[in-house]
């Protein structure tokens, strides 16, 4: 009898912690598995906002490479590292076509 009142002292707690992690801890973890996909498949065009808040378009992302080149003004274009990106805004279905605007 003294172990069941043990076991049941404790109930209280586990039961907050399950809540806490399919409520809390279940679905930020999924937001990062997303963002980390967003991430990696950054193109020119996409528009991000940084960790410091700045919004920005990718002007220079190379597969594999952690450094992107982002345009937050006209002609002012900053380097920053992949992981600085809290955000991807809108993203392009395809790569920008640089040799159509060539040709004009």
């Amino acid at each position: 009898m003294l172990a069941n009142s043990g076991i049941i002292s404790f109930l209280p707690m586990i039961l907050v912690f399950v809540v806490f992690y399919f409520v809390l801890i279940r679905p930020q973890q999924a937001r990062q598995r997303e963002l980390k996909a967003q991430l990696n498949a950054l193109r020119r065009g996409d528009r991000i906002v940084t960790s410091g808040g700045i919004v920005g378009t990718v002007q220079l992302a190379r597969e594999g490479s952690k450094e992107i080149e982002v345009e937050i003004a006209p002609n002012t274009r900053i380097q920053l590292m992949r992981e600085n990106v809290s955000q991807v805004l809108t993203s392009t279905a395809k790569p920008a076509n640089d040799a159509a605007k060539a040709a004009k």
